[in-house]
């Protein structure tokens, strides 16, 4: 084997190894340390998810998002499983990786705060408010305006918490890849 692919190789078993302590973390943020009613959520189940978006990329970030929803609702369930809920959460992570994949402060650029801002408004204002409320509407005989109605208040709360912690998280992430070499 050559440097290149034994490299290569070590890069994909620390990828692993962080992608799974990832999942389990945002499993036990989410249905443990998290107010949770029906229909609303609000913790940080997003942290390892923005963690896996900044260093991995949309791709990594969607598997942990869906198989987190998989096996929480599988080893922990809430309600019902319904799978339109797992589509969301695909998208959740394809949105974390691609708007925040390499954003870095060592330049703090006004791009890398428009992608953060951009990022959480996508997260919370399309997946969660509009979509995840339709899915939430169907699953609970609800109507959509109430099911909105009712969202909102998390929504813009939640958008404002992940407009903060997410620069605190590029943060970490850069310090990981110094500490870990990724």
């Amino acid at each position: 084997m050559s440097n290149s692919e034994k490299k290569k190789s070590r890069i994909s078993t620390k990828m692993l190894v962080t992608l799974a302590m990832l999942l389990a973390l945002e499993i036990v943020l989410s249905r443990f340390l998290s107010i949770q009613t029906p229909i609303t959520r609000i913790g940080f189940g997003f942290v390892p998810l923005v963690l896996a978006g900044i260093l991995f990329g949309p791709v990594p970030a969607a598997i942990v998002a869906v198989l987190a929803d998989l096996l929480g609702a599988l080893l922990f369930p809430t309600g019902p499983y319904y799978p339109p809920l797992t589509i969301t959460s695909l998208l959740v992570g394809l949105t974390y990786g691609f708007f925040l994949y390499k954003v870095s402060f060592d330049k703090k650029t006004a791009s890398d705060w428009v992608r953060i801002v951009l990022c959480a408004v996508v997260r919370q204002g399309v997946w969660a408010l509009l979509l995840q409320s339709y899915w939430l509407s169907l699953l609970y005989g609800i109507t959509y305006k109430q099911c909105l109605a009712t969202r909102v208040p998390q929504v813009l709360i939640l958008c404002a918490v992940e407009i903060v912690f997410i620069p605190v998280l590029v943060k970490v992430a850069d310090m990981l890849k110094k500490a870990v070499n990724y």
